[in-house]
C-alpha cells in the first residue's frame, strides 16, 4: 500500500523555523522525484520545492533562500527545512511523489503550517 505521511507542521511565530518530513512507503522511493506543494485558504495549490531522484533541487521564488529540500533514501524520507517564516507561508503543505515520465504520482494528506504571532 502506497503511503506518503507528512509531519512537522504547527504554529510558529514570524521569523521562526520548521522542518517538515514526508515519509514514503509502498513504492521505490529512490526513483521518484518528490515535490512539496502548499495551499492556503481560498488559493490554488502551488509548488514550493522539488527534489529529483538524483537530488537536484528546485525552489519556487516564494521559498528561495529560506527553504531547503533534502532527501534520505535510506529512510524513504524527504525534508523541507523552512526558515525565516512569514505569515504568508501559512498553508497546508503536501508531499507529492512523481515517477519518471509522470506515470505514477501519489499525494500525502498534508500538514498544517501556521505562522502567526
Amino acid at each position: 500500500q502506497v503511503q506518503l505521511v507528512e509531519s512537522g507542521g504547527g504554529l510558529v511565530q514570524p521569523g521562526g523555523s520548521l522542518r517538515l518530513s514526508c515519509v514514503a512507503s509502498g513504492f521505490t522511493f529512490s526513483t521518484y522525484a518528490i515535490l512539496w506543494y502548499r495551499q492556503a485558504p481560498g488559493k490554488e495549490r502551488e509548488l514550493v520545492a522539488r527534489i529529483s531522484s538524483g537530488a537536484s533541487t528546485y525552489y519556487a521564488d516564494s521559498g528561495k533562500g529560506r527553504f531547503t529540500i533534502s532527501r534520505d533514501n535510506a529512510k524513504n524520507t524527504v525534508y523541507l527545512q523552512m526558515t525565516s517564516l512569514k505569515p504568508e507561508d501559512t498553508a497546508v503543505y503536501y508531499c507529492n511523489a512523481v515517477s519518471a515520465g509522470l506515470r505514477f504520482q501519489y499525494w500525502g494528506q498534508g500538514t498544517q503550517v501556521t505562522v502567526s504571532s
